[in-house]
């Protein structure tokens, strides 16, 4: 929910998991609280031993489903363009497996260098370190905490499930409404570090 609205395709693709095992899931809830691993989702819903297979099955099912209808969200393709505009590479870093979300980005036709998948919360810390980032953009509280471990600027959207609040609270320097802010905010971290 940073770069492209996933909810419609996977709300596609639960609505199929569901089709496919008999469990009732509230796609609503889900589409609402996107951005933890999809195991940790899957089991409010799966009994304990049927989780895996529920991730596999649901893996599966999420090419077809998931990636067609999920698109950029505004400002993305110009927010790609403004940090390779500045000599700057764009960094995926993700919760979703990385296979699924080059998927995603070929589809869309978003210019990123790089995609590290299955990567959530402090986690991230470690890519964002060995890739040498100087800030991180992300919708989600744990993509903050991510940012502030690896002591880079963690610039807030709220295109995803978390607030304006709780995204500062968890550490971000700046929270946008969307992507269409962010080649502004990019011009003013660099004309601090360079200023």
């Amino acid at each position: 929910m940073t770069l492209l609205d996933t909810r419609p395709g996977i709300a596609a693709a639960v609505r199929e998991l569901t089709l496919r095992t008999g469990v009732p899931i509230d796609v609503e809830l889900v589409t609402s609280r996107l951005g933890p691993p999809l195991r940790h989702e899957l089991a409010h819903w799966f009994p304990p031993a049927e989780v895996d297979d529920a991730v596999t099955l649901y893996r599966s099912i999420y090419p077809d489903h998931a990636i067609a209808p999920s698109l950029p969200l505004p400002g993305a393709v110009d927010a790609l363009s403004a940090v390779h505009g500045k000599g700057g590479k764009v960094i995926v870093i993700t919760s979703k497996l990385g296979r699924l979300a080059e998927l995603h980005i070929a589809h869309a036709g978003l210019d990123v260098d790089e995609v590290y998948g299955n990567v959530f919360a402090e986690e991230k810390a470690t890519v964002l370190r060995a890739v040498g980032a100087t800030a991180m953009v992300g919708d989600h509280v744990a993509d903050m905490r991510g940012g502030s471990v690896a002591k880079v600027h963690p610039i807030g959207v709220t295109t995803g499930p978390c607030s304006r609040e709780d995204l500062l609270t968890a550490g971000a320097e700046i929270v946008l409404d969307d992507l269409r802010g962010f080649p502004a905010v990019l011009e003013q971290m660099l004309h601090r570090t360079t200023g």
